[in-house]
């Protein structure tokens, strides 16, 4: 296990923590197998959680594992009209108090739950992410350690950070001026992915640490790991009521948050189509409420790579392997087009179908698999749909993979579609699963490709660029100026970075607020202006108005 002492450089700014690489024999594989076998004995019941106390509704439904749907992991107990209304009450009420804590008493309590999840409960909170979401070991680590102990640690610092940041520069003779850093006034709605456990705690805990309140509800298919990430922020002693834990309907959610008037924002993580929805809802709900919500969404992708004739073809093959297959595909940032010139296509496509078919995929539990099941049966419908019509369509051909199985788990083989259509159906809609289309271009084309790839698609994520030579970069980069948020050079479109590469894009992919550094913070608080008069007037007169 990793020291106790959370990682900081000299100057205090905290660092990310470090990857564990869960290699043959080494303590920290044999510790997560042995959680993975524990939690497997088990079923659990998931209450909702508000005001601190466990409610259990009866009405519920179970949570399986999607590389083994057989298996049932939990029965969750989901939230009525009456846990709903109760929660949102729940948050107004507690939110005096967690004021009054201050900000250094709230960081201490989401550091503590850094320091925990950096300790013993990693395991704990990795196993039911791989068999709650059918993680790899590998992804589940740099999403439900990694990047949450980041998260907590780095909004911390951030928050710390405005107070001092955020002052006024003028403070004339006479007068002392400064900036009070209030949170919003009421709770904050976090509607949550099944794809990233990190972001789902973080979605309500970042409005938390500067003293908003939260109702959580989590995705339907990561109930299990995002109720331990509730225990465990219970257990580093987040007061009663701060967040409130709702597992149940989206709708019926959304409708008791948006009638009642202290309802202060949305904190969101998913498709587009329900973001736009979720914002024409709060448009309606305007005139009641107290204040205008900040809406906070990051929504769909349809992330692409596009390589220059001259550039690296074994880092462009695995890039494009990596970026498009890890976690099935199922990330925001996933690569799902691509456009290769003709003679990098005929150099590398042999040997990329090659190292797919390589690929192996099964249970999450077998470390020596790449990949392993599609989230739900909702899910393989819809990505195998595509690639069925994709055999179907002229102007397409499937180069590797395109078989699916869901007999046991919802399982989609790795599949590459070759294009000649760059606006065919899987090279411009978001399909959210282990496809990627491909589009080759001539290789004099690349001005053309660059402009294609702009317009290609309503999302702009992510996205990457392969060349060797700078001035080709930057003609990419001036090109694709609005087409990602976040915008690789040399790499593959994932894998972004707490505190080095804030995450987030616009267009159809969101607001842009970018996760992971201090700009997501600030729409959190609504800081108040203070002056001080230190001389006061004693005359109401101005001096022109005296007599000539």
């Amino acid at each position: 296990m990793l020291d106790d002492s959370p990682p900081v450089c000299p100057m205090g700014q905290p660092v990310n923590e470090p990857i564990m690489g869960y290699a043959p024999g080494s303590p920290e594989r044999v510790a997560l197998q042995n959680e993975i076998d524990r939690q497997l004995g088990e079923v659990i019941e998931i209450p909702c959680v508000v005001n601190g106390e466990l409610i259990f509704t009866g009405n519920t439904v179970t949570q399986v594992v999607p590389h083994d749907h057989g298996h049932i992991l939990a029965n969750v107990h989901l939230a009525g009209r009456e846990e709903i209304e109760a929660a949102c009450r729940a948050a107004v009420d507690a939110q005096q108090s967690w004021i009054d804590l201050g900000l250094e008493g709230r960081c201490a309590i989401f550091e503590r739950c850094a320091d925990l999840l950096a300790g013993d409960w990693r395991m704990r909170v990795n196993a039911s992410t791989m068999l709650n979401q059918s993680k790899t070991a590998f992804q589940a680590e740099i999403d439900s350690a990694c990047e949450l102990i980041d998260f907590w640690r780095f909004n911390c610092h951030y928050a710390r950070g405005f107070h001092d940041d955020l002052q006024p520069l003028v403070s004339p003779e006479g007068v002392e001026n400064s900036t009070e850093i209030r949170p919003l006034e009421g709770f904050v709605l976090s509607i949550t992915p099944f794809n990233f456990t990190s972001i789902a705690a973080n979605l309500p805990s970042a409005p938390a640490i500067v003293g908003c309140t939260s109702v959580w509800k989590p995705s339907r298919n990561s109930y299990h790991s995002n109720y331990v990430l509730m225990q465990l922020m219970m257990d580093a002693g987040l007061p009663p009521g701060v967040i409130n834990f709702l597992p149940g309907s989206g709708a019926e959610i959304t409708g008791a948050a948006l009638a009642n008037p202290d309802f202060a924002g949305l904190h969101f993580t998913g498709s587009t189509s329900t973001f736009q929805g979720l914002w024409q809802e709060i448009a309606k709900a305007l005139p009641d409420l107290r204040s205008y919500p900040r809406i906070v969404g990051e929504t769909g992708g349809k992330d692409f790579v596009v390589a220059h004739p001259d550039c690296d073809h074994r880092g462009l093959l695995v890039a494009l392997l990596r970026g498009s297959f890890e976690y099935q595909g199922q990330k925001c940032s996933a690569a799902s087009r691509a456009y290769i010139p003709s003679s990098v296509w005929d150099a590398i496509g042999d040997d990329l179908c090659s190292e797919v078919s390589k690929i192996k995929m099964g249970d999450a539990r077998d470390f020596t698999n790449f990949m392993t099941a599609v989230i739900d049966q909702r899910a393989f419908d819809k990505i195998s749909g595509y690639v069925e019509r994709a055999k179907k369509d002229d102007s397409c051909e499937v180069v590797v993979g395109g078989g699916h199985d869901d007999s046991t788990g919802w399982f989609i083989e790795p599949t590459i579609i070759v294009t000649t259509n760059p606006a065919s159906e899987t090279m411009c809609e978001e399909i959210f699963g282990p496809v990627l289309t491909v589009y080759v271009y001539e290789d004099d084309d690349f001005e053309g490709a660059l402009e294609t790839c702009d317009k290609g698609s309503p999302y702009a994520l992510t996205g990457s660029i392969f060349a060797n030579n700078e001035a080709d970069v930057q003609r990419a980069f001036e090109a694709l100026r609005f087409a990602a948020g976040n915008f690789y050079i040399n790499d593959k479109p994932t894998g972004a970075v707490v505190a080095q590469q804030p995450f987030g894009g616009a267009r159809a992919s969101g607001t842009n607020d970018k996760a992971g550094g201090p700009l997501n913070l600030l729409r959190w608080i609504s800081p108040r202006s203070v002056k001080r008069t230190l001389d006061i007037p004693q005359d109401w007169g101005y001096p022109f108005m005296q007599p000539e």
